[in-house]
């Protein structure tokens, strides 16, 4: 497996619903800004603009509840990658209780065409280092 990457969260009171936890929508908005994040990490050195991601299906775990005030970790890693797809695990903690567990399945398109590509070596390089 691939190195961790960490993000903290503080929970604020636009990400509380009205039964006084973290809306599930936010857990998903909070997917896609580590999925970003990560992403624009891996690629600092080597930059790949020629490629977007899209998300094909999250498959999400709510396992608790995280309140206002809360500082969660959220802890992201690349699964298989083939195809065009490559798959991106994700938990959410608050200290060292799991409250969210997501699997999500991100597709690769060619950012002029918006048309899925191939993964290619480059690719593969920046998403699985160890390769």
């Amino acid at each position: 497996m691939q190195d961790i990457f960490t993000l903290k969260i503080t929970v604020s009171s636009e990400d509380i619903d009205n039964l006084l936890h973290v809306n599930n929508l936010v857990y998903v908005k909070w997917m896609d800004k580590i999925a970003t994040k990560h992403w624009a990490f891996l690629t600092k050195n080597y930059p790949l603009p020629q490629y977007v991601w899209v998300v094909m299906r999250h498959e999400i775990d709510y396992l608790k509840q995280a309140g206002l005030g809360d500082e969660i970790t959220v802890k992201t890693w690349v699964g298989e990658t083939k195809g065009i797809t490559s798959v991106r695990f994700m938990e959410f903690y608050k200290s060292d209780v799991l409250l969210v567990k997501a699997k999500t399945t991100w597709a690769m398109l060619n950012a002029e065409t918006y048309k899925p590509v191939r993964i290619r070596e480059d690719v593969l390089r920046i998403l699985s280092p160890e390769k």
